[in-house]
């Protein structure tokens, strides 16, 4: 065992258990979570993802219902499924698969899910209320998973530099808008670097927490990284390998083995990001659960 990897399976293990007490409470009080996923198409990824979420609603006592449609389906099409998910005081959460097809505007479909059950947090309303620093609003899965894993890890933000890489609307924006609040658990000077950054090598090397989501096989290297920074791997990549079982393997945006001896803390890719996802997925739609019942 590493001795520096932040174990992000076993932190959403602990947070999984947190949820699952949550839902026995809420089940006592008759009170059935619920969360609709939307996949449209057969993309081989959204396949799995969405598998993954269903067994794990199941495993936590939570209520899911799969919806899929075809690729052909038309923008009011799906449309009309959200309105009536939507109107449906059953369903607590609604979470609608990404990719879509490129005949669909992704921005329009995540503004027609109500605020409340956004459980994706990707909502404009809730993609304000984060930036301004409303605890109201439900952040994004994957940034949210990664402040979990900084905190549950003993990580300082206060104070700290952080550099992410990467200005994504999934990851990179709602990350820095997260870590430069002013509150716990926060308080960060963030810098954001992309494709248009220039001397990023340098900039990352002033990291004390480096969060790469850049989507660029194994992009950091070793002297890019200050020793002992905190180091977090967001991206996941195909490379070819003939020598593999598939023909292909997986990495992260962090060339793992030359950085790993570097870093205070790092997080391993798979078993890092990946599972506090779905971990910050399942809590959300429990507490859209608990802001229906606060509401009715």
């Amino acid at each position: 065992m590493i001795d520096n990897l932040i174990d992000g399976k076993a932190i959403a293990a602990a947070i999984h258990e947190e949820t699952a007490r949550e839902v026995e409470a809420l089940l006592k009080q008759g009170i059935q979570p619920a969360v609709a996923f939307v996949r449209v198409g057969e993309d081989p990824a959204s396949k799995v993802y969405v598998g993954m979420k269903e067994k794990m609603a199941a495993k936590l006592g939570i209520k899911s219902i799969l919806h899929i449609l075809p690729e052909s389906t038309s923008e009011a099409e799906l449309l009309t499924l959200l309105n009536k998910l939507n109107a449906d005081r059953s369903v607590h959460g609604i979470l609608v698969q990404a990719p879509l097809p490129k005949h669909i505007d992704q921005a329009r479909v995540f503004e027609t899910v109500l605020p409340d059950k956004d459980v994706d947090g990707f909502h404009p309303v809730n993609v304000g209320k984060l930036l301004l620093g409303d605890t109201h609003g439900f952040v994004p899965c994957t940034p949210g998973g990664i402040h979990e894993l900084l905190i549950r890890s003993g990580v300082e933000t206060n104070g700290a530099n952080v550099v992410i890489l990467g200005r994504g609307n999934i990851v990179g924006k709602p990350m820095a808008s997260i870590l430069m609040q002013k509150g716990p658990h926060a308080n960060a000077t963030v810098t954001i670097c992309h494709s248009r950054s220039r001397n990023i090598g340098s900039i990352c090397r002033d990291a004390d927490i480096l969060i790469a989501a850049l989507g660029v096989a194994e992009f950091v290297k070793a002297d890019m990284v200050k020793p002992g920074a905190t180091v977090i791997d967001v991206g996941v990549n195909r490379i070819n390998d003939a020598n593999a079982p598939k023909g292909y393997r997986l990495v992260g945006d962090v060339d793992f083995n030359a950085v790993q001896p570097i870093a205070g803390k790092i997080t391993p890719n798979p078993g890092g990001v990946g599972p506090m996802t779905i971990a910050m997925l399942m809590k959300n739609t429990v507490r859209a659960a608990k802001m229906a019942n606060l509401k009715q």
